[in-house]
């Protein structure tokens, strides 16, 4: 008798040590889709804010959790979600975690589950940003944005010693926009409910936008007339909210500046903290970055 009582004993451990097991995985896994992730930061694009090495904290509760309505989605397929109540709204200046938008061979706005990008918000819903003299310059926000040593370098660096696929933005159409790095907008950036005024130039600065929101093409036909799925249109209503997003080294990131707007539902979260750092080549850890926190 003794011995069956202590094998079911050993039974009961083992399921009590398996269902503890799966309760801390369960948290675990809660905790990362509802309150914080992290990520590594790969590129020297936020320098000198964020480093290649860092690994970052990243909020869900400031913007709200994502959270996939479905997950058997695959790289194309619409995003289908809903997001929690957060505690606050994306700011000016925050640096933002968010799905990269642009899918490059096809040039459209496509979700990526597992494509993130780190940068510093320029522009909300609403805001009309510009770039003058090297300098970010928003109608909503007098500060500066990230770090303006940066800018002034940008400032006082030679067209001429910037190679052309870095010096020219978006939209690229060198016709009517001779949009630069330097000199760049002004550029409304769409808000959910807000209304532009199209013709046959300024389309391109939101075609991404509308034919991700509508699934037509937005084309101009041979009667030199805009169309929107081959109907006319003379402007366009968005459905959603969009951010403008730039890396603090200007110089030397892939950014809005290139590509345009990006989805409020792309965003995954808010990076308040730099968790460590620990260098990918020779596994060096910097103390003085432990639980640093990012300042906006």
């Amino acid at each position: 008798m003794k011995k069956r009582l202590d094998f079911w004993d050993i039974i009961l451990r083992v399921m009590y040590t398996f269902i503890g097991i799966g309760v801390v995985i369960g948290i675990i896994i809660a905790m990362r889709v509802y309150v914080v992730d992290q990520f590594a930061i790969p590129t020297d694009s936020m320098r000198p804010t964020l480093i290649p090495g860092d690994y970052v904290i990243v909020n869900k509760l400031i913007a709200g959790a994502r959270i996939y309505d479905r997950l058997d989605f695959k790289d194309g397929d619409p995003l289908e979600c809903h997001r929690m109540k957060g505690l606050r709204k994306v700011e000016h200046n925050d640096i933002v975690i968010f799905n990269f938008p642009i899918n490059r061979s096809k040039y459209r706005i496509e979700f990526k589950i597992n494509y993130v990008y780190g940068k510093r918000c320029i522009g909300l819903p609403g805001d009309t940003v510009e770039i003058r003299n090297g300098y970010f310059k928003n109608n909503n926000y007098n500060g500066i944005f990230g770090v303006e040593e940066e800018q002034r370098r940008l400032s006082e660096t030679p067209d001429s010693l910037i190679a052309n696929t870095v010096i020219h933005a978006f939209p690229f159409d060198f016709r009517h926009y001779s949009w630069t790095i330097k000199e760049f907008g002004p550029l409304y950036v769409p808000r959910k409910g807000g209304q532009v005024i199209l013709d046959t130039v300024n389309f391109q600065l939101y075609r991404l936008v509308i034919e991700y929101e509508t699934g037509e093409k937005l084309r101009v036909n041979a009667q030199r007339q805009l169309t929107l799925g081959g109907k006319p249109i003379d402007s366009y209503t968005f459905q959603g909210n969009y951010y403008f997003f730039c890396g603090d080294q200007v110089l030397n990131s892939n950014d809005s500046r290139y590509w345009g707007f990006v989805p409020e539902e792309f965003i995954v979260g808010v990076v308040t903290h730099i968790t460590y750092f620990r260098d990918r080549e020779s596994g060096e850890f910097r103390w003085d970055r432990l639980l640093k926190k990012v300042n906006k």
